[in-house]
């Protein structure tokens, strides 16, 4: 996921002939469409061999849901403070592959620290809803309710937590850089690495607000119902709005808000938000709140939508569940979530290793614009198609779910997983070997 307004060079569309390039810029190694076409064949075979060794049921670690996803979330959010706000600091000059080794031992070093230091021992001090550790104590001494050590440890309460921490920080992290253009950080002349931490607060200090007015509540239900009354925690306010008190009427608009943040910065090109003409913080402000609204928009849509190809007894399974429909909406706002999940590599691999190809002459007019979004949702669909119907889910990463395979696809997992390899190549390895240095 790319800085704001930094389009990517490559080749043009046509692989036989190259356009010119500054010396020193990156181009595709074998033209286009051809590198982005090794690069995605590549990376998602990383993500499944990754994925059968760590994650599948069927692999040596059978690491699913968790802690899987707790690690797999924080080293996101991790290679964000590393590349977007440090700028690769301290490791920027070191030759390929080595920068890239470097970083990605690196970060798994900080997200260890951050999730069994920061969030276990420091703010498990005083919040015990963020510590796995401290919850599983108060367990096994007979401290936590209705809850016995097997069951504490089979809730995941606290990784969820953390989890939901970083699904929050994957926007609220990154929209300063993309939508305020870094404000008030920058403009300035700190250097590196003051500048990357001056941000890294700032923006922390947002995440923390959205945690605690989005997320927090949830817990407030949660641990009032597993542990007794809750008076510490408010419990959800959204009840009223959504007419269910779950998280995932957060998640099906949150992760909205994230695709399209990011597709600003990948294949929109800044636009349309380039069109409005204030300063910051003045247009970073009218471009956030266009951007929750229109997340919030497309959450509806999807939930008024996906009963349409739905089969009709997981709707009835869903409806019978619970009283007042509850648990029916709430998965309709989770597969939200999960509809937005499937865009994630179709538009980050169209941008950094396609290049932003399109059949046009100008990479960014607006028919570029429109033709780009409109194969961004095809593909999406595509994406859908092929882990529900084709039975990637099932087959492909042996799902333990799959008898209920719309409820409990766990569809996000995989699409986060798969674009780490991406990522990674992208911010560490700066795109090693796929593309190459023009001399």
């Amino acid at each position: 996921m790319a800085e704001a307004g930094v389009a990517q060079s490559g080749s043009s569309i046509k692989t036989e002939t190259k356009k010119a390039v500054a010396p020193g810029e990156l181009t595709a190694r074998w033209g286009q469409p051809l590198t982005g076409i090794i690069s995605f064949i590549c990376f998602t075979l990383i993500a499944w061999g990754l994925w059968y060794l760590l994650s599948d049921p069927r692999g040596p670690i059978k690491a699913f849901p968790y802690p899987f996803v707790m690690y797999l979330a924080m080293m996101i959010l991790v290679g964000l403070y590393q590349h977007m706000f440090l700028g690769d600091w301290p490791f920027a000059k070191l030759p390929q592959p080595v920068r890239g080794i470097v970083e990605t031992i690196v970060n798994l070093a900080v997200v260890w620290f951050i999730i069994h230091i920061v969030f276990y021992k420091v703010l498990g001090l005083g919040f015990n809803f963020l510590s796995q550790d401290n919850l599983e104590t108060l367990a096994a001494a007979g401290q936590a309710g209705k809850l016995d050590l097997a069951t504490m440890q089979a809730k995941h309460f606290a990784e969820s937590a953390v989890v939901c921490f970083v699904l929050i920080g994957f926007y609220s992290y990154p929209f300063v850089t993309i939508l305020f253009g870094k404000w008030p950080v920058q403009p300035s002349n700190l250097s590196q690495p003051q500048a990357g931490l001056l941000e890294i607060t700032w923006c922390s200090f947002w995440t923390l607000i959205f945690y605690t007015v989005l997320i927090v509540p949830f817990w407030g239900l949660v641990y009032g119902k597993a542990l007794g009354s809750s008076f510490g925690f408010n419990t959800p306010w959204w009840g009223g709005i959504a007419n269910f008190t779950h998280l995932h009427w957060v998640f099906g608009w949150w992760e909205w808000m994230i695709v399209i943040l990011f597709m600003t910065a990948n294949v929109w090109r800044m636009k349309p938000w380039s069109l409005i003409a204030l300063p910051q913080p003045w247009k970073g402000l009218v471009s956030f709140i266009i951007n929750a609204v229109l997340a919030y928009i497309l959450a509806l849509i999807c939930v008024a939508i996906a009963p349409l190809w739905l089969p009709q007894d997981v709707i009835h399974h869903l409806q019978e569940a619970k009283p007042e429909n509850a648990e029916f909406l709430r998965f309709l706002w989770y597969h939200s979530a999960e509809i937005a999940g499937f865009t994630l590599i179709p538009f980050l691999i169209w941008h950094h290793y396609f290049d932003d190809m399109v059949p046009m002459a100008d990479k960014d007019s607006w028919g570029a614009f429109g033709f780009r979004t409109f194969g961004v949702l095809v593909l999406c669909v595509i994406n859908y198609v092929v882990f529900y119907y084709v039975g990637w889910g099932d087959w492909g990463l042996g799902n333990p779910h799959w008898a209920h395979k719309f409820t409990h696809g766990e569809s996000l997992v995989w699409n986060f997983w798969w674009i780490i390899p991406l990522l990674w190549n992208e911010w560490f390895f700066h795109k090693w070997p796929f593309y190459v240095h023009e001399h």
